[in-house]
């Protein structure tokens, strides 16, 4: 019987017809919770959070929250609360050297400020690579709190965001930059 799948040099799977496939990084543990737009995954490893997302339903391998998803958590709603602007849990933010630069310069947006994927490629010393720093913001492992629905198309248009434009204009609404929903 041979294996569908071979590990190619850089730890990606490839199915024996050559399509590359992502592999999932097992995350240590996680929680789900509840929020203003369905439920919160929170996955955690050690002592930092690694991952934040809307989950469409409890995921395989969530369990009780701990004092740091909680901390996460309680953050998350205190934002949504207008009650916080900044977070201070600890984070990981695991992804290529780009992704991470990408990610860090979202971090410098301030709360009810936007910018468009134009101006975050120039701040990152990448002025031509707009389109990169979409998919990098695309694949942001930790939402809200790596705030990646700040970034607007270069015309102000909402453009891409994972859990979808609509969550992305409530939040833009919600800290102040949209005028109108």
């Amino acid at each position: 019987m041979v294996d569908s799948e071979v590990r190619d040099t850089i730890g990606t799977k490839r199915n024996v017809s050559g399509i590359f496939t992502r592999e999932r990084k097992k995350i240590e543990g996680a929680a789900v919770y509840p929020f203003p737009f369905g439920t919160l995954f929170i996955g955690y490893e050690g002592d930092e959070i690694v991952r934040i997302k809307k989950a469409e339903e409890a995921e395989e391998g969530t369990g009780e929250g701990n004092r740091l998803t909680d901390e996460a958590y309680r953050q998350i709603m205190e934002y949504f609360s207008k009650r916080r602007r900044e977070f201070d849990f600890p984070i990981r933010l695991c992804g290529t050297e780009f992704q991470k630069k990408v990610w860090r310069e979202l971090c410098k947006i301030p709360y009810g400020e936007t910018r468009s994927y134009k101006e975050i490629a120039a701040a990152i010393g990448k002025p031509l690579a707009y389109r990169a720093v979409g998919m990098a913001n695309h694949k942001n492992p930790i939402l809200i709190a790596v705030p990646c629905h700040r970034v607007i198309g270069a015309d102000g248009s909402l453009v891409g965001y994972a859990d979808g434009v609509e969550v992305k204009r409530e939040l833009l609404f919600m800290e102040g930059a949209l005028k109108d929903r």
